[in-house]
């Protein structure tokens, strides 16, 4: 029997945010599936997806993915209006949606996606509840981030 493809390994991954997570501390997570044209799926089969600049919106007991950049092939349908930046839906639980919009509410939260990838045939969007941090913050994990790596180096190092 084979093993188990790990899902957290980079084959499933379309597009991720790198900056969110050096913006904001990341209180919690959620998935969500996003609704899509089909053009929309075969440039995200191409690796064209920017998440720069994303986040979530509540309105009206729905979830909208605003900013999402989607490069459409130069082989897309010529029969649909292909609007690269335009608001989609995510799929989401009525709990969810009324506990990001609660969560949003408070001073200084907000919430933006992670990343997209596939599970299965589907995409999905990991989206959190974060706060922003400010400027010291950034420095402190920076120099935790290096300290780590000279960690890593010196117990790597033969002696």
């Amino acid at each position: 029997m084979g093993k188990k493809k790990d899902k957290a390994q980079g084959g499933n991954l379309i597009a991720q945010n790198r900056k969110a997570r050096h913006e904001y501390f990341i209180e919690e997570t959620f998935e969500a599936g996003v609704a899509l044209s089909g053009w929309e799926v075969k440039s995200l089969r191409a690796g064209r997806c920017q998440l720069v600049d994303t986040y979530i919106l509540v309105r009206r007991g729905e979830a909208w993915l605003l900013g999402t950049h989607i490069t459409p092939l130069s082989t897309a349908s010529t029969h649909t209006a292909v609007e690269p930046d335009r608001t989609r839906k995510l799929l989401l639980h009525k709990k969810e949606i009324a506990r990001i919009f609660s969560r949003t509410q408070d001073k200084g939260h907000t919430c933006v996606p992670l990343r997209l990838y596939w599970k299965g045939p589907l995409v999905k969007c990991e989206l959190a509840l974060v706060v922003g941090k400010q400027q010291h913050d950034k420095r402190d994990t920076e120099k935790k981030r290096d300290w780590e790596r000279q960690k890593a180096r010196i117990m790597r190092s033969p002696r």
